[in-house]
């Protein structure tokens, strides 16, 4: 619309002017000045068209920047869009992940909970068979003077101390009789507990021996075990299968060999209950079979 205005103004420019030169000699002054009005205003028109036309050109260079500023606002939200999107799904995945392992780690707490819980109910059950055979053992031996006989729990494992001068003469193997009588005691209990079984270990004193029969403080701690075996065995019919002998010389003391009293101490018979971790397991493994149903 504009052009149009513009293109009819140099019209009328154009034509004016032919006219005057036309007529200039000839018209009257009258209507010269009537063209000439003309002229003006189509000067005037031409102007305003021309003042128009270069604003509509510098509003759209405006807009054309304004619109590849924008198309370039629009490709950079795009493109963040894009990594926004990506970004999601990453943390999608690595929640994903996180809670899977949190599931894992519970479940795995959880299982190790179990097995806690399950072996200390099975390490109840085993103290309160060691109890009740602490009980019965101390019970055998109430008439006897506890200097000679000692029964005590040393993590978990229960011990029979006997002293040497109640079993054996000095430097003999040979089971005295007042020995036999503490002996039929053990043979009672153990018998009235056939899930048990134990060692007996020979402890001698650090004063080497020598003759006949006994090598050495070794010899004589094992022979002394293998007697007292064979009592429990032979006169109280204490399985075989459930008995070891075993000596330990004088390497492991209880006193100091120094004084007489030190070592009539080390000289002793210890009866050893052991540990049966096959039973232990069985109660652990049954806990968790129980607890899994």
């Amino acid at each position: 619309m504009l052009i149009l205005i513009i293109k009819e103004a140099m019209y009328y420019k154009y034509f004016t002017l032919i006219i005057f030169i036309l007529l200039s000699s000839c018209v009257s002054q009258k209507k010269y000045a009537e063209l000439e009005s003309k002229n003006q205003n189509n000067l005037n028109l031409l102007n305003a068209a021309t003042v128009k036309l270069n604003t509509c050109l510098d509003e759209k260079a405006t807009a054309e920047a304004n619109e590849k500023a924008l198309q370039e606002q629009v490709a950079f939200l795009k493109a963040n869009n894009q990594d926004l999107i990506n970004n999601m799904g990453n943390l999608t995945t690595l929640s994903q992940k996180g809670a899977e392992n949190l599931e894992k780690s519970l479940e795995s707490l959880k299982e190790k909970d179990l097995v806690i819980r399950t072996m200390q109910d099975a390490v109840t059950r085993r103290d309160s068979v060691t109890l009740a055979l602490v009980t019965s053992l101390k019970g055998a031996f109430i008439d006897i003077n506890d200097s000679d006989i000692e029964v005590n729990v040393e993590k978990g494992v229960v011990f029979i101390s006997i002293s040497d001068k109640l079993l054996f003469n000095s430097g003999s193997t040979y089971v005295s009789d007042r020995a036999r009588g503490v002996l039929e005691k053990v043979a009672q209990v153990v018998l009235d507990k056939p899930e048990i079984e134990f060692m007996v270990e020979g402890h001698t004193d650090d004063v080497p021996i020598q003759n006949e029969v006994l090598l050495d403080n070794w010899d004589l701690s094992v022979k002394r075990a293998t007697s007292i075996v064979r009592i429990l065995q032979n006169d109280f019919g204490v399985p075989p299968e459930r008995m070891t002998a075993a000596g330990r010389s004088f390497y492991v003391p209880i006193a100091d060999n120094d004084t007489s009293e030190g070592r009539a101490k080390n000289r002793r018979t210890r009866i050893v209950v052991l540990p049966k971790l096959d039973q232990f397991y069985d109660l652990i493994e049954q806990g968790m079979k129980a607890a899994s149903n």
